[in-house]
């Protein structure tokens, strides 16, 4: 009984002395506040790491280069579809002709009617309507502005809007369709404005940052970055095809704008954009600066870009014209029509050959082919070296002058992959001797064979086997029995169909 109370009397000491404790604590915290010293807070997470450069001070020094484009087309002026159509001759009618009644009281025609002057249909007047808003930029101090084609195209009026809001009449110099390139001029007035130069794009490497500025939706000045995606890229659009691909937004109204290194040089300029919904979706197209430069140089100099013209129609060597023809790779165009009085023909050069090298550089692709010849001023000569009857050969070419887009150096059709064959007991063709006997007619195809397979069909003329002539079946089965000697699996023929000429490849089976 003496234990308990000696606990409780021990329990009271200790919670007394806790709550004078806490009065202390409590007084200091009181006289600190009202002394006005405030509690010390820790300090707030930050973080010591590098930062990365941005594109702040690369923009700030092109933008003022960079132009939007805004094109306006002439209205035609529109007729009167009632008295004017219409009314031609019916004033020399009698007055009381009903004819002439009708178009002075229903359609104004005629002048005067019972001393007023009838009301005539407001005409449309002749004026600039809008057409398109792209993007460009100054490439001199003097008011030469590179845009796209396609943004100035059926245009009569063209404005340049700068950087800082001010608007400039401009004329345009010169378009060239096969590059979507085009140079407009602004009158300086004795200003200069702020221009930026090409880049070397052989230096550029898939990885690059670049930054795009232009005019998307008509927006005004916009920046974008992205890294170079692509080299090289053939999109359809023309012979000339060699696009950087990049992935910076490029958007509707970013046409004929510039894209940027890091050294504030233009590397490309976006013409196109890869988008099945219209929108930015990563994949863009650039022209590059090498192709820009030379493009603008000779429209600024002869409002017209003058290309080398050899007059071929060309297609690609697939692995089994290489091996047909016994090549050691698929590389090189193979020619299957020189054109009359071209100067390919007017050189030797027949449909049959493979166009492997110019002036000792490789050409690696009927595209190739198409670009080099371009970049040669017409008149010039240049080294052709071809593969012909299995071995190499070279003939010198005197380039003339592209004349017309129908004229130029045409890549036919990919042939289409043939079907593997394990026999060719039976070609499943018809044939009969052509009338002026130069080759053979198809007359009918086994739509189960090779020959189906490749595409022949009938009223197709075979007038070649590996180069050779051929006038009838018997040629055919010497230039098969000539191929399996020489160990090669297949063939190469040549068709002709609606005076186009084309090749494909049968494949060839020793008989046993």
């Amino acid at each position: 009984m003496n234990s308990s109370p000696k606990l409780l009397s021990g329990s009271r000491k200790r919670l007394l002395a806790a709550a004078a404790s806490v009065a202390i604590i409590g007084a200091a915290g009181l006289s600190a506040i009202t002394s006005g010293t405030l509690p010390v807070q820790a300090e707030a997470v930050r973080v010591e790491a590098p930062q990365a450069p941005g594109f702040a001070d690369v923009v700030e020094r092109v933008s003022p280069a960079v132009v939007s484009v805004r094109v306006k087309a002439k209205i035609e002026p529109a007729s009167d579809n009632g008295s004017e159509m219409f009314g031609q001759g019916f004033d020399n009618l009698p007055e009381d002709h009903p004819m002439k009644r009708f178009f002075k009281e229903f359609r104004g025609w005629g002048g005067d009617q019972d001393g007023q002057r009838s009301e005539r249909r407001p005409r449309r007047e002749e004026g600039p309507r809008p057409v398109s808003q792209g993007s460009g930029f100054f490439i001199s101090d003097d008011g030469y502005v590179v845009t796209n084609n396609h943004v100035v195209e059926g245009g009569a009026v063209f404005t340049i809007v700068t950087d800082s809001g001010k608007e400039l009449d401009a004329k345009l110099v010169g378009t060239d369709p096969r590059t979507d390139l085009a140079v407009l001029k602004v009158d300086p007035n004795g200003q200069k404005f702020t221009y930026v130069n090409f880049a070397d794009d052989a230096k550029v490497r898939v990885g690059d940052w670049v930054v795009a500025v232009g005019n998307p939706f008509g927006l005004g000045g916009t920046v974008t970055a992205g890294i170079v995606s692509a080299r090289g890229r053939d999109i359809g659009s023309g012979p000339y095809d060699d696009f950087l691909q990049i992935d910076a937004a490029v958007n509707r109204g970013n046409s004929g704008g510039p894209a940027f290194n890091l050294n504030g040089e233009v590397v490309g300029i976006n013409t196109a954009i890869f988008s099945p919904s219209g929108g930015n979706v990563g994949i863009a197209f650039a022209i590059p600066a090498s192709t820009a430069r030379q493009v603008t140089q000779d429209l600024i100099r002869n409002g017209m870009v003058q290309r080398g013209w050899l007059g071929v129609e060309i297609q690609p060597v697939t692995p089994e014209i290489a091996e047909s023809l016994g090549l050691s790779s698929e590389k090189g165009a193979l020619v299957s029509n020189a054109q009359d009085e071209s100067p390919a023909k007017k050189a030797g050069i027949v449909a049959g050959d493979v166009i492997v090298a110019i002036d000792g550089s490789d050409v690696a692709s009927p595209k190739e082919l198409a670009r080099v010849i371009g970049s040669v001023a017409p008149g010039k000569s240049v080294d052709v070296t071809l593969w012909r009857n299995g071995k190499s050969e070279n003939v010198k070419v005197d380039l003339g002058e592209l004349p017309a887009p129908e004229k130029q150096a045409s890549l036919q059709g990919d042939e289409q992959a043939p079907a593997q064959a394990d026999q060719l007991a039976d070609l499943g063709l018809t044939i009969t001797p052509a009338e002026d006997g130069k080759g053979v007619v198809v007359t009918d195809v086994d739509p189960d064979s090779d020959a189906a397979d490749r595409g022949l069909q009938a009223g197709d003329v075979i007038t070649t086997i590996n180069s050779k002539e051929i006038a009838g079946g018997s040629d055919i089965e010497k230039a098969m029995e000539d191929a399996a000697k020489a160990g090669r699996k297949a063939v190469l023929v040549q068709v002709t169909r609606d005076n186009a000429s084309r090749f494909v490849t049968l494949p060839v089976t020793a008989k046993g």
